[in-house]
């Protein structure tokens, strides 16, 4: 059988390079894919690029080519409906409807949810009206966190540290119209204090199966320095997520999110992704919701699955993830990131890319922001490549991952040297 991968990052190269293991699948097309998802390599594993980004047009393509299963990367086709687009032709799909990914789609949206449903998440206030905002950035005082409401490709929430940067993002997202629609309102919210963790777990619209956790790094630069970004790097599991915060957390947020989206007759299917914000009690707060598997925890969560990847989007689909149980390789994975010059700002794009090693047992290299040009791999986007190793001890997987790293070459090339560093 034929599946459809939507998106082209390092999150939509790793659920393919996942799904084309299994027994099942004949070919796994990913639209648009990328890089290393058009290379020799994936051919062989089955792997096809699709150039077509419209949804309308995707879901043509999958009835005509009788695709089996469609899983969606990324946030935009999800907030743009192609859930329902595809539903409306009978055609199996697992992710959120766009009513459905207003949790992520709208940052007030979420808030207010989470405020009705009794979910614990920071103190807020929405915004539209500067002067307003400005007003009770003074009331509130710094550190404080400034979300745009819209989608803003990992760049709309702008952690202020002091009031004139607060002010700063106010201004930048209000008044400068740096961000567009999706900064038309801002969410304030009160600074969290504690350590992140990513929680992440499928969805049946009743039905939850949780995926291994897993831990990123957002800041640009090592010691959490620079700015923010997509994330820099992610491994799993991570310790700060003990059993007794993972059952908190499954109580306390994630299934009153799964109950309450049912009671409000947007029943949740799909990849369900809370940024937690765990304090030193044990007590975990919801940072942000999203509709998708994290970019780039799902690489390494990707690298430590087992199990037919296959079956669990199946049961998913079919309303019976209570049937299915996940095997994880016992082994630690960790992923870091290279990402493209003068990321996250403007990332360079065409620099050459050399000296990728074959995937082995104990390392391997998803492409996100890759293009062939040619016989020649380049640069095509912010974050270039996530470099997953494996390994009993986290020291052991950041050994692997960063002695790949040192052996793949672009101009420009930046990455943290310090992944892991919080679980050592």
């Amino acid at each position: 059988m034929n599946i459809l991968v939507v998106g082209s990052g390092g999150r939509e190269h790793a659920m393919a390079w996942k799904l084309s293991q299994s027994p099942k699948v004949q070919k796994v097309f990913l639209a648009p894919g990328n890089g290393g998802t058009a290379s020799a390599a994936a051919k062989n594993m089955g792997i096809e690029n699709l150039p077509i980004t419209d949804l309308h047009e995707l879901a043509q393509f999958a009835e005509e080519q009788k695709i089996y299963m469609t899983v969606v990367g990324p946030e935009t086709p999800l907030a743009g409906g192609i859930v329902d687009i595809f539903r409306a032709k009978n055609l199996r799909i697992f992710g959120p409807t766009q009513k459905a990914a207003q949790l992520e789609s709208s940052k007030d949206f979420a808030k207010s949810f989470m405020k009705r449903h009794h979910i614990p998440t920071a103190e807020y206030q929405t915004f539209s009206d500067i002067k307003k905002a400005h007003a009770y950035i003074d009331l509130k005082g710094a550190p404080i966190v400034i979300k745009a409401d819209g989608l803003a490709a990992g760049k709309g929430v702008v952690v202020a540290m002091s009031l004139e940067e607060a002010h700063g993002a106010i201004d930048m997202m209000l008044s400068d119209n740096k961000l567009g629609d999706a900064g038309a309102r801002v969410v304030i919210e009160e600074f969290l204090v504690g350590e992140e963790a990513s929680f992440i777990v499928m969805v049946d619209g009743h039905n939850v199966l949780a995926l291994a956790t897993s831990q990123d790094h957002k800041r640009l630069l090592d010691a959490d320095l620079g700015p923010n970004t997509g994330g820099m790097g992610a491994y799993s599991p991570t310790p700060v997520v003990t059993p007794e915060i993972h059952a908190r957390a499954l109580r306390e947020i994630i299934m009153p999110t799964v109950k309450g989206m049912a009671a409000d007759g947007i029943p949740f299917t799909g990849f369900l992704y809370a940024g937690l914000m765990i304090d030193e009690s044990g007590k975990a707060k919801t940072l942000e919701f999203n509709c998708r598997m994290g970019d780039p925890e799902t690489q390494p969560i990707m690298s430590r699955l087992r199990s037919d990847f296959l079956v669990a989007l199946d049961a998913a689909v079919d309303g019976k993830l209570n049937e299915v149980e996940l095997e994880w390789d016992p082994r630690i994975a960790l992923g870091v990131v290279m990402a493209a010059h003068n990321y996250p700002e403007t990332p360079r794009k065409g620099d050459v890319i050399s000296g990728i090693p074959a995937d082995g047992s104990d390392h391997v290299t998803f492409h996100a922001g890759t293009s062939m040009d040619g016989d020649q791999l380049k640069t095509s986007g912010g974050r270039v490549l996530c470099v997953v190793g494996l390994d009993h001890t986290i020291r052991g997987a950041q050994q692997k991952a960063y002695a790949i790293v040192d052996q793949i070459k672009f101009d420009g090339a930046q990455y943290r040297r310090d992944i892991g560093y919080r679980a050592l």
